[in-house]
């Protein structure tokens, strides 16, 4: 009698810790459905797919193919191809992200030798040696250096009186800057900007000008690069601008 109640307690005790097996979700509503990814790269990219997983689906985020490719039910997918939208764009919280420290040098690159002009610092001799041997001039000046602080997804505006010998127009310089993201290579990390925008105002008696100098593109880190020239006031010759990036982890 006693082995009998002690048999079926024990068998009581086995079937409650017995669990039923979790039903098996309902994906007849599931879809797959690709969500392109127009502007984002590098660790913008990477942001943006961690951010998806606030909805808890299945989704793979492959940044060559600049694609989002996820299997969740209609309405999850409409919430997801949303919040893509709304951070696939310059400026937006996935966009904006690491600090970046930029120095701006203005060259001055005459078509004659020009008194009261700075010759160029020694880590700029290479730059002007090219300068040199591509025939753009044949001697070149430092006329400025601007340290800028940017920050990646950002546009930074800004600007900066520009030294110049006594006698010569004043000069200010206007910039406008938008680092979209930092890219990753094989050789290294590079800048892409969507947009470099000098603007140099020239004001004195004789002399009421302006001149600019637009463009965009990808930059190595830590190598000088020539952006491009404008042209001077009160001289023959141009100013080429060239940049050095350090991305600040």
């Amino acid at each position: 009698m006693r082995f009998a109640m002690l048999l079926a307690m024990m068998t009581c005790l086995l079937s409650g810790q017995e669990k039923a097996a979790p039903p098996k979700p309902d994906k007849s509503s599931y879809e797959t459905a690709i969500i392109p990814v127009k502007t984002l790269t590098g660790d913008s990219f990477q942001r943006l797919a961690s951010i998806l997983h606030i909805f808890g689906e299945k989704y793979a985020a492959d940044e060559k193919l600049r694609t989002i490719v996820v299997y969740a039910p209609r309405d999850v997918i409409a919430h997801m191809r949303k919040v893509v939208e709304a951070m696939d764009r310059p400026g937006s919280e996935a966009a904006i992200g690491r600090n970046i420290e930029m120095n701006l040098t203005y060259l001055l690159c005459p078509s004659k030798p020009v008194e009261g002009h700075q010759p160029v610092p020694a880590d700029m001799e290479q730059v002007a040696k090219q300068l040199k041997a591509a025939s753009l001039c044949k001697e070149v000046y430092l006329w400025d250096v601007l340290p800028l602080r940017l920050q990646e997804g950002k546009r930074t505006e800004s600007k900066t009186r520009l030294p110049l010998p006594p006698g010569s127009a004043q000069a200010e310089t206007s910039l406008r800057i938008l680092p979209l993201n930092v890219i990753r290579k094989d050789t290294g990390r590079f800048v892409r900007f969507e947009e470099i925008n000098l603007y140099i105002q020239y004001s004195g008696a004789m002399v009421n000008t302006s001149t600019s100098l637009v463009t965009a593109g990808e930059y190595k880190e830590g190598q000088k690069s020539v952006i491009g020239k404008t042209s001077a006031s009160g001289i023959e010759g141009a100013v080429f601008a060239v940049i050095e990036l350090k991305v600040l982890d």
